[in-house]
């Protein structure tokens, strides 16, 4: 997944990890995100060599006066707190929050090799993907050209009309 609502992303997280199931979640291609928190819900994780997981700050579209903009950040800081408390939970020993940190301010996309140095996840073989997805991965500002290759193509017109389209529906918060 490229990502989504972070309200329904951490709402999907804590149901998972409420249900007393063992749970096995598989990132074959890219949990990038909120995607990366909801893979954390897992029991146990495994990611291929070269799938990835990304970790970045929350961001929004938003309009308004200084004190409306001075407040959505402040709601965006929480929400990134919230993030953060989840990839604590789910950190290798020996790793600190603080390098977590500074991955997520620089929008990192780690393969699986790399992720498996900071998460209590699990690295398998690789596998060939053979399409990649999301709407999202023109958003990002580092999405991996392994992964823009694999993504279809869509014209600039469409794309600009569909940017619109998402632009409208977070202002009403849809």
């Amino acid at each position: 997944s490229g990502g989504g609502s972070v309200f329904a992303g951490l709402a999907i997280y804590n149901m998972l990890k409420r249900n007393k199931a063992q749970k096995t979640v598989y990132v074959d291609g890219v949990a990038a995100s909120i995607a990366s928190v909801i893979a954390l819900a897992g029991d146990r994780v495994v990611v291929p060599s070269n799938a990835f997981l990304m970790v970045h700050k929350p961001w929004t579209v938003s309009r308004g006066n200084a004190n409306v903009l001075r407040k959505m950040a402040e709601d965006l800081d929480n929400l990134e707190a919230g993030i953060m408390n989840v990839y604590k939970e789910n950190l290798k020993e020996g790793i600190e929050i603080e390098v977590i940190q500074q991955l997520v301010d620089a929008e990192t996309w780690l393969s699986g090799e790399e992720a498996e140095k900071y998460f209590n996840i699990e690295v398998v073989e690789a596998k060939e993907v053979a399409a990649c997805s999301s709407d999202y991965f023109d958003k990002y500002q580092k999405t991996p050209n392994k992964i823009v290759a694999k993504a279809p193509s869509i014209s600039k017109k469409d794309n600009n009309e569909q940017l619109k389209i998402q632009n409208a529906l977070d202002l009403l918060e849809l």
